[in-house]
């Protein structure tokens, strides 16, 4: 073959190429199906691990909401029955009223039907912010997955609004139910109800990770379900997600439970964060970490 031939012939490879990928887009890469944001591509979530005494959180909450302005709807669902008026659900309410936000309203239904009618979802619609109280999140699976009321809440993001919630109503944002069992909730997975509301993507959520001893609780998830990445949040503790980053506020820890980290032969550790820390959900990495109080700095040694 002469040299003519050599780059006649290696021109009309590459002009396959070119073509091959003009007709069928690029070659696909690992990750490619991914969504391009695992939290909200517009408004925020506050996910809290529950039994919430700083109130700095609900307060975050409320700014993101709108402050004085804001529209709030509170929804104590994952509740009993017996229970719709306790104590925490309306010390919630209480602060929201202190705090002299425009409006709260209170929204509840264990009807399926009720909760995908227009009349139901009626407040949600121009709601700038919506409050997931505790309790058990198959409650809040069972009467409002893929109803109206589902995709009002996702409305609210879509504005540019918060959706917040402790404990069953943190859970419920993930993408994975853990807990969905009717009958325990030590059971972390349960074929009855594994679906949550999807605002976070390949997402599993636990809480009370540390009063409860849940620390490695999430690591038989990750196992069964390598797509999704683990994220324990403790007591009094919440992550505040934007698009692909959150960061943690309050006193207590959040436990990362990351699939890549898994080594068989050896027992998995989560990884820990606190307050200040910032974690990029996409990446599956810590972005940044706080800045050190000054009684937690090191103190020079004198030679």
């Amino acid at each position: 073959m002469t040299p003519f031939q050599r780059h006649l012939n290696a021109a009309a490879t590459m002009i396959a190429i070119i073509a091959a990928f003009c007709l069928n887009g690029p070659p696909p890469v690992a990750g490619a199906s991914s969504p391009e944001f695992i939290g909200p591509a517009n408004g925020s979530l506050v996910l809290v691990g529950g039994d919430m005494n700083d109130r700095a959180i609900l307060k975050k909450f409320i700014d993101l909401a709108g402050g004085s302005k804001g529209n709030i709807v509170l929804i104590p669902t994952a509740q009993r029955l017996d229970m719709l008026a306790t104590d925490e659900d309306w010390k919630q309410l209480v602060f929201f009223l202190q705090s002299g936000v425009a409006r709260v309203t209170i929204l509840h239904t264990r009807d399926r039907a009720e909760a995908d009618s227009e009349t139901f979802v009626a407040p949600l619609l121009d709601a700038t912010g919506v409050w997931l109280t505790g309790g058990r999140q198959w409650r809040l699976a069972r009467a409002y997955l893929d109803t109206r009321t589902q995709r009002a809440i996702d409305g609210v993001l879509h504005r540019g609004g918060v959706v917040g919630g402790s404990s069953a109503g943190a859970v419920i944002q993930g993408s994975y139910l853990t807990r969905g069992s009717t009958k325990s909730n030590q059971l972390v997975m349960s074929p009855e109800y594994e679906t949550g509301f999807g605002l976070l993507h390949d997402i599993a959520i636990d809480t009370h990770v540390t009063s409860r001893n849940r620390q490695n609780d999430l690591t038989r998830v990750i196992k069964t379900r390598a797509e999704l990445l683990g994220i324990g949040i403790a007591d009094d503790t919440a992550i505040v997600v934007k698009g692909n980053r959150f960061n943690v506020i309050g006193s207590g820890q959040v436990a990362i439970f990351n699939p890549a980290r898994l080594d068989p032969p050896r027992k998995f550790t989560p990884q820990f964060l606190k307050n200040g820390d910032v974690y990029d959900l996409k990446e599956r990495r810590l972005e940044a970490k706080a800045t050190p109080s000054p009684s937690e700095k090191q103190v020079p040694q004198k030679d």
